[in-house]
Parts: structure tokens; C-alpha cells; sequence
């Protein structure tokens, strides 16, 4: 920190940089975007020079060596996530890593514990947990006002062509670690896990329909959570009418939120069951027009880093949501449902999320 101001640094400057860079503006004084790092110099270059970065640093390392960053974003490619957010977290240095973190339960535990032992923060990028509405929501569940949840459904409908898949790190293990259930889908249910809590049990199915890629590019799942509450997750990259979609059904009212990448409170509705129209009214109190993103979760960091208390989202919070991806995959290829806990560091889905290897491995896409 310098003059009461906190120094960041972005490493990776491909397309969801920019939605950091304007968080990090969004965010006045009290944060700076100080450099740049990209193995592409020319792209780092422009890209420094579009949002009036000072410098350019040729890797990681010479980043580090300064010893002024506070705050370093990881918008590299997953399969840079864990091995660079190490780097930084053993020289004392927080880290904000984009979704997915790891590519494996196996290499997010590496993170933790090396968090753990330098003191430094982890917190992964899962926004949307940070809207208005979102927000609203839990505080309205946690204080009974809702009544119990009951059931849930989670759909990230998505539509992505075959050159969207010609980056050639797209749609493979060993470089994105899944398909829409790791890099898609992932926004939306760890949304739901923020509200239902804990889960306690996964059936899950996934496919490989369309899509020239390794991994799945379908996958539904069954959930069952420890209040009791049941829900259904689908993720795909292979629907043309593109949906983000959740359903939150209590005993006291229906929430739904429709919207594809970011919402405002325009985006959500609330029904009611007969007699309890009075949780609509309060759902309508302090109304708010700004939409779900990075903004509002870099916000929160930063109150935390005042605060001295760890980063959201937390490392055991990403835990839950990255064990929820494991248990989708090992349902889905083994055939048997999947319990929390189950997936130990033995299992070959916590070594990578294809684990035992998908059905459709030795299989060519026309």
C-alpha cells in the first residue's frame, strides 16, 4: 500500500481483463492498477496503454521482485491459475484468481495450505454471489423470513460454436479442466450454493453432443442439500436460446433470476404463497440499479483487506463449490451418486476433474 492506496497487478490481459481493469477503476482511490503481465508483449502493451498501467513486466517473477504489489489478479488461462497464484502466495502477495481457480480439488488444497502458511489471502472470482439481489436474498432466508427452502433449479443454457473452441486451450483437461460444468455453469450454482448452503449428495449425468473438445459440453445434475432442500443443476454450451436461470422455491415465496452474464434487481421476481404477500414488500425495500460483477466483489475485498479478515470468496467457500464440480464428474463417469466428503485425496477426481476418464474418451466427434 501506498499513500493509504492499494497496488494491484493483473496477469493475463485476454478478454475478462477488462472487466477487472473496470473494477479496479470503478473503485476511486482506494485502489491502483499498477502493471500488466501477458506472455504476449505487444497485447500487454496495449492493453497497459488503454487503461493507463505504468508498467509492463515480463513475467510473474519480475512482478514479485518489486515488492509494491498488494493485489495481484490471475486472468491467465485455468491451466496458469494454480501454478502463478503459488508463485504469488509464497512471496506474501494476495490473489483474485478468475473461475475456475484450479483444475483439480487437488491443486486447489496446494493453494490453501499455501495461503495458509504465508499469510497471504486466496479469493476466486465468483461475482455474482455479490449482486443486490443475491444479497438481499440470503439475509431474507437467514432471517426466516422466507420460511424453509424446499426445492431449487439451476440452469446456465449457454450456446458456444465450434470456433469458440478453436483457442486451443478450450475444451481440454489438462489446460480448462472440464467443460461447461467447470468454466460455465460454475457462476450460477456456486450462486445457489451461496444460498442453500452445504450439499450433501450429487446424481449427475454428463455428455459430450456437438462440440469438438475433450470434456463434456452437457451435464445435469441431481442435489440434494443438508436442510433437506433438493435442487437440479444443467449446464451446456450446445443451447441456442441462452439462459442464466435460477428458482429458488421456499416455503413462503418463489425467487426467480433470469438473465445470461449479470443482473440488477430488474432481473429477479419474487411470488408469494397465499398469506405471506408481505415478502414481496420486503423483498422491494432499498431497490438498487447496479448489476452483479466484478465491481461489487472487488468492493467487498477490499473492506476485508481494510478489516485485516480474509478475501470473499473464501478458500473454504471456493472448496464447496470446486468439491461440487468433482462429485458432478465422478457421478456422471462412474455411475453412482456421490456424497460430500467422499472425493479424498486418493480419489483419481481429486488428482483432475475427468478423474477414471469420460465414457466418450476413445470416441471422435464427427
Amino acid at each position: 500500500m501506498v499513500d493509504g492506496t492499494y497496488r494491484a497487478a493483473i496477469v493475463g490481459t485476454g478478454a475478462i481483463a477488462a472487466a477487472h481493469a473496470g473494477a479496479l477503476r470503478a473503485s476511486g482511490d482506494r485502489i491502483q492498477l499498477s502493471a500488466v503481465v501477458d506472455i504476449d508483449t505487444a497485447q500487454a502493451g496495449a492493453f497497459a496503454e488503454a487503461w493507463d498501467v505504468d508498467t509492463v513486466a515480463p513475467t510473474v517473477t519480475a512482478l514479485l521482485e518489486r515488492g509494491d504489489i498488494d493485489l495481484v489478479h490471475l486472468c491467465t488461462p485455468p491451466v496458469w491459475h494454480a501454478p502463478l497464484a503459488l508463485e504469488c502466495l509464497r512471496a506474501g502477495v494476495h490473489v483474485l484468481v478468475e473461475k475456475p481457480p484450479t483444475l483439480s480439488l487437488a491443486e486447489l488444497d496446494t493453494l490453501i495450505e499455501a495461503a495458509a502458511g504465508s499469510g497471504a489471502h486466496l479469493a476466486t472470482v465468483f461475482q455474482h454471489r455479490f449482486g443486490a439481489g443475491a444479497v438481499r436474498l440470503r439475509a431474507m432466508a437467514a432471517a426466516g423470513e422466507l420460511g424453509r427452502p424446499m426445492l431449487a433449479t439451476c440452469d446456465t443454457l449457454w450456446y458456444r460454436d465450434d470456433d469458440y473452441y478453436r483457442v486451443p486451450w478450450r475444451g481440454r483437461w489438462d489446460t480448462e479442466g472440464g467443460g461447461p460444468t467447470m468454466g460455465h455453469g460454475i457462476h450460477q450454482f456456486d450462486l445457489l450454493l451461496s444460498v442453500f448452503g452445504p450439499w450433501e449428495k450429487v446424481t449427475a449425468v454428463a455428455a459430450r453432443r456437438a462440440r469438438p473438445v475433450e470434456t463434456e459440453d452437457v451435464s445435469m445434475a441431481l442435489v440434494t442439500f443438508s436442510s433437506g432442500a433438493v435442487a437440479t443443476v444443467v449446464n451446456s454450451v450446445v443451447s441456442p436460446r441462452q439462459v442464466s436461470a435460477l428458482r429458488f422455491d421456499y416455503e413462503h415465496a418463489t425467487v426467480e433470476l433470469s438473465h445470461l452474464y449479470g443482473y440488477t434487481d430488474d432481473d429477479w421476481t419474487v411470488h408469494p404463497a397465499p398469506g405471506h404477500e408481505d415478502v414481496a414488500t420486503r423483498w422491494s425495500l432499498a431497490p438498487s440499479r447496479e448489476e452483479s460483477g466484478h465491481a461489487g466483489q472487488l468492493a467487498a475485498i477490499l473492506d476485508a483487506l481494510d478489516a485485516g479478515e480474509s478475501l470473499p470468496v473464501t478458500p473454504a467457500e471456493t472448496r464447496q463449490t470446486m468439491e461440487f464440480v468433482a462429485a458432478v464428474y465422478a457421478s456422471a463417469f462412474t455411475g453412482t451418486a456421490v456424497r460430500s466428503g467422499q472425493i479424498g485425496p486418493d480419489s483419481p477426481f481429486a488428482a483432475s476433474m475427468h478423474g477414471v476418464g469420460a465414457p466418450w474418451a476413445a470416441v471422435s466427434v464427427a
